[in-house]
């Protein structure tokens, strides 16, 4: 398993410098790294050198790639075909190109994050570090797990509730028909192991998410306010889909600035504005990204006992946190991110009988 890491904030350059130094640096201690950014000019620019869409080496322990999405689309469209396969008698997606589907919305993000997860699952990488276009769509990328995992239970649930499911499983008469009249290959396993299969693919990027020691995420930002103000609502931003955010780096000619009343409790490093090409200074003034990330307040605290959930969400405040529970679902509402909490048994189906907004934490008491 790698570490996965990535950058948020305003300004691209800064941001894919910050990514290209962190790739260098944990190369530079003898770890295997990938170095992953899309497909846009500025990352090879930097690097002074043309990427593709395979790894390639271009230093000692460290290799790059740009994720180019017809490419990626390509490349699992068999392996969908294959699926499909299993359970239908007479599939359709052979007639249809990857490349048709890369226009779909959400599409670039989903093949992205799916590129990351094959990477990591290679074992060839001790460390890969993402650098993403650093904003709310790098952010629900990483969420997908958690909010698609929600909608598969959703779904699945209602389904299963409705007239239509239970006359489906409880009918001998239905299932034939069906079988006939749609070309699947009706049985009950048939239509419980995708569903399995998707809710582990998705459990297992929840937990990653959820391990600083595998997924974390620093803010990159100058002094100017706007800059600050943004990587203060991405940080919340990241809160809110579970995502670990370790420290801020700060980039400014001063070393003395200092921001760290407006970061509090993450730790800053404040790091050198760096020419093209001259990495060495920047890599220096980086910060130990596992230990920090390791020490970050955690996106969410769940105290069985007193039955209570606290959410970290710094950069907003309680005008801008909306709390909904029907039935055992409990939505917070952040921003422009919602996030479904899944509650431990204990917790589970219980109504909230309070909630307070008090030093960035959103407290639900159960």
């Amino acid at each position: 398993m790698s570490l996965i890491l990535t950058f948020l904030g305003k300004g691209g350059v800064d941001r894919t410098k910050i990514a290209i130094a962190a790739a260098k640096l944990l190369a530079s201690q003898g770890k295997r790294v990938l170095l992953a950014g899309l497909a846009e000019p500025v990352l090879p620019m930097l690097l002074d050198q043309p990427l593709t869409s395979d790894p390639q080496e271009i230093a000692p322990n460290l290799q790059a790639i740009q994720f180019q999405s017809s490419v990626l689309l390509e490349r699992i469209w068999e392996e969908a075909k294959k699926l499909e396969e299993q359970y239908l008698r007479t599939p359709i997606f052979k007639d249809v190109y990857g490349q048709e589907l890369v226009v779909l919305p959400g599409m670039d993000s989903a093949l992205a994050l799916n590129a990351i997860r094959e990477y990591d699952a290679s074992g060839k990488y001790d460390a890969i570090i993402y650098d993403g276009t650093g904003d709310s769509f790098t952010l629900r990328m990483l969420g997908m797990p958690e909010s698609l995992s929600w909608y598969v239970r959703r779904f699945q649930q209602l389904f299963i509730n409705s007239d239509l499911g239970k006359t489906i499983a409880e009918s001998p008469l239905i299932q034939p028909l069906i079988t006939s009249f749609f070309n699947v290959n009706w049985t009950a396993d048939n239509f419980a192991l995708p569903t399995n299969q998707v809710n582990n693919f998705l459990d297992k990027g929840k937990a990653a998410l959820a391990d600083p020691q595998r997924i974390a995420a620093f803010l990159v930002s100058t002094p100017d306010p706007l800059q600050v103000a943004t990587s203060r609502y991405l940080w919340g931003s990241a809160q809110q889909i579970g995502l670990t955010v370790g420290g801020v780096i700060l980039v400014s000619p001063d070393p003395n600035v200092n921001l760290r009343e407006e970061f509090t409790p993450l730790p800053v490093s404040v790091v050198p504005e760096s020419p093209r090409g001259e990495w060495q200074a920047l890599t220096d003034a980086l910060p130990n990204f596992v230990e920090q990330a390791i020490q970050a307040p955690k996106p969410i605290e769940i105290d069985i006992h007193n039955r209570q959930v606290r959410l970290f969400l710094p950069g907003f405040d309680k005008k801008q946190v909306k709390l909904t529970q029907y039935g055992p679902e409990v939505t917070v509402e952040a921003g422009d991110h919602r996030r479904n909490l899944f509650l431990p048994p204990a917790l589970t189906g219980r109504q909230v009988t309070g909630a307070k907004f008090q030093n960035n934490y959103l407290i639900i008491s159960f």
